[in-house]
């Protein structure tokens, strides 16, 4: 269907052969994407910056760190749980208005925690903040793909994905730092400021974007009877936790193996997140000259980066190296894999947008459980980069397995 075919009361959907809203712009959006991206900033520094807080709220809370570590995973369990219950049921919801909504819920849900009386409180707070965050992802992706020119669609996703890979260079060191010297619920209170400012940033910026298609939960379902949906979902979930299962554990490894000094442990981290800001510029850049091509491309890098930081991190210059070039392969990936599920989900985009990132959470979860598995068996910090190795590995298989079969003639 053409731009042209489509009436007020009609929507299209937005394919990698019919861009529509694009197709009519040769310019970018940029206060529309900036507007986006925004939400992914805010998203991102509420994410990481708990675990950089976790010994202020245990000591706060009255609870050991171990326990307080549960908010991590209650804020994970709300992406997994809320990326594909609210796209199902606000799929007929205007996407621009369903934004919103999220981002609304998303600086509710961290207003909350600044005020949350009790542990038990602010672990359903944070549950609730990670309600939106899958959602909110997958909707901006669509978003920005239908706002983006003819042949960017996956430039315009890694722009939505470059708010999340700022955050970890600025918003989570800043935020931490406040935290740290203002009590950790300083920090809480800044990420609902930023979810107050996407809102207004939204409201003003972004069109109604009428490229999108309206459709109906049922509709939406159907993502999950797609074998190319749930295959790329699963490379997701099995070769982005090789990234995680260094991170996790990225500050001992970086002060008891490669021997940096603690004060010097967040400009590491910082280089990690600068990692992954041109990781995620340049997977969007190799995503618009070949989707499946980029996806293989980031994992084969990937497997062959954490390979090296094995020994890379023997020495602090080549471990924060290596840091850099860990944070570039993982973000090169997001954004190759959002298009991918967005082509290959038909009309059930929102769905398998959202579930992008329930994966990439499965994948975190996954990665620092197997991280933490082999340093309690004794094999030391350098281990999680064998694991997140093996993982890579599995991805890549998985990967030309998953595109094997797409390429066999279709069986109705």
């Amino acid at each position: 269907m053409s731009a042209a075919a489509a009436t007020a009361d009609e929507t299209v959907l937005i394919r990698a052969d019919d861009p529509v809203e694009a197709s009519a712009r040769g310019r970018w959006p940029v206060p529309a994407m900036l507007a986006l991206a925004l939400g992914g900033f805010g998203i991102g520094t509420t994410e990481f910056v708990t675990m950089g807080l976790l010994p202020d709220i245990a000591k706060s809370m009255a609870v050991s760190e171990p326990a307080a570590g549960h908010i991590v995973s209650a804020y994970a369990l709300g992406v997994v749980v809320g990326a594909p219950v609210i796209a199902a049921l606000c799929a007929r919801v205007p996407r621009k208005r369903l934004l919103m909504v999220l981002m609304l819920a998303f600086t509710a849900g961290n207003a909350a925690s600044v005020v949350a009386p009790t542990f038990a409180t602010l672990t359903l707070a944070r549950f609730v903040s990670g309600l939106p965050h899958g959602a909110y992802f997958g909707v901006a992706s669509l978003a920005a793909a239908s706002l983006a020119p003819v042949g960017q669609r996956a430039k315009a996703v890694a722009a939505v994905m470059l708010g999340l890979s700022a955050a970890n260079v600025v918003g989570v060191p800043a935020a931490t730092w406040l935290g740290q010297n203002l009590g950790w619920r300083a920090a809480f209170a800044v990420v609902a400021v930023i979810g107050l400012a996407t809102v207004a940033a939204l409201f003003r910026f972004v069109p109604e974007l009428h490229g999108i298609r309206m459709t109906d939960p049922r509709t939406e379902l159907t993502a999950l009877r797609r074998p190319q949906v749930l295959l790329t979902l699963l490379v997701g979930a099995i070769g982005f936790g090789g990234m995680f299962a260094v991170y996790t554990y990225i500050t001992t490894t970086l002060t008891d193996v490669a021997g940096v000094r603690i004060g010097l442990v967040p400009l590491v981290l910082a280089l990690f997140g600068l990692g992954m800001v041109a990781g995620n510029i340049a997977g969007g850049v190799l995503a618009d000259r070949g989707v499946d091509r980029a996806v293989f491309v980031s994992l084969l890098a990937m497997v062959v980066i954490l390979a090296g930081y094995v020994a890379a991190v023997h020495n602090p210059y080549t471990a924060a190296a290596g840091a850099f070039l860990v944070g570039a392969s993982g973000a090169a990936l997001a954004p190759a894999l959002q298009t991918r599920l967005m082509d290959v989900a038909h009309d059930a985009q929102t769905l398998a947008a959202a579930l992008n990132h329930a994966a990439l959470n499965i994948a975190n979860a996954a990665g620092a459980w197997l991280g933490g598995l082999v340093i309690a068996a004794g094999m030391g910090y350098t281990a999680p980069a064998v694991v997140g190795t093996g993982l890579a590995v599995l991805g890549v298989l998985l990967f030309m397995a998953t595109v094997s079969l797409a390429r066999r003639p279709e069986r109705r």
